[in-house]
């Protein structure tokens, strides 16, 4: 007697990817921390036409990661500023720049962790301009 077939996957995480990769390892992939996720991100969007789940994690996470790099450089600048006023509130500033980094690496495993399960977390803001660009 045959075992029974396994149950289905998901309609948006089924089938392959024309990167041959499993969809929710690309979806992990698109939120990698560093310019890996960025490049994996710009990568899928290119490439990446019939598996709307991958297309979508590849959208958000280069929003998010777009994000990320204009928040840094704004930061950057206001704490260059700062430091010329007083350099005891740019320390103050730096430490909470620190807390901000450290959120927004909880906020990329996160994402990481909802893509491999196959979940299309939407992050607020970005999630639906994730969903127009698809």
């Amino acid at each position: 007697m045959a075992a029974p077939p396994p149950p289905p996957m998901s309609p948006q995480s089924s089938g392959s990817t024309q990167l041959g990769v499993a969809p929710n390892v690309g979806g992990l992939l698109c939120y990698a921390p560093c310019c890996i996720g960025l490049i994996f991100s710009i990568v899928a969007v290119i490439v990446e036409k019939q598996n709307r789940f991958l297309r979508f994690h590849a959208f958000q996470g280069l929003l998010f990661h777009a994000a990320v790099f204009v928040l840094a450089i704004a930061v950057q600048i206001l704490l260059t500023i700062i430091g010329f006023v007083s350099a005891g509130l740019a320390l103050i500033g730096s430490m909470l720049w620190l807390l901000v980094v450290l959120a927004m690496l909880a906020a990329e495993i996160l994402l990481m962790v909802k893509a491999y399960n196959n979940e299309e977390y939407e992050l607020p803001t970005l999630g639906p301009l994730a969903r127009k660009y698809m």
